[in-house]
């Protein structure tokens, strides 16, 4: 019988319920005020997938900088600037991750399941 109830998200008081897409998975549709923090929990996994995959590019164009450089101080002073700065942005990004679990660990809340 709990399977067959629709799960609503109440609206401001006397204003009705909005119910959720059909199309959106129940895991994301529960009713125990957990939808800001999913969302959240998604976007930052989205925005780590996307700074490393941004940091493997980088790597890999500074070290192509690196190789093609022939001995010039300039350009290899460029490329160990840009991999000196992919380092610096990796370390901000795991940064980030950490203390927002560390905050979401003393509120009490799940904010990093990353799954989708």
């Amino acid at each position: 019988m709990i399977n067959t109830l629709i799960k609503k998200a109440f609206a401001i008081e006397g204003f009705g319920e909005v119910a959720p897409p059909s199309w959106l998975p129940s895991k994301y549709t529960s009713t125990n005020g957990q939808g800001l923090f999913t969302f959240i929990s998604i976007f930052l996994s989205l925005a780590t997938i996307i700074a490393g995959i941004y940091l493997i590019i980088q790597l890999i164009t500074a070290g192509y900088l690196y190789l093609s450089a022939n001995g010039d101080p300039k350009k290899i002073e460029i490329a160990g600037n840009k991999i000196w700065q992919s380092m610096i942005g990796l370390l901000i990004v795991a940064g980030a991750v950490t203390l927002a679990s560390v905050i979401a660990r003393i509120i009490g809340i799940n904010l990093l399941n990353f799954e989708f």
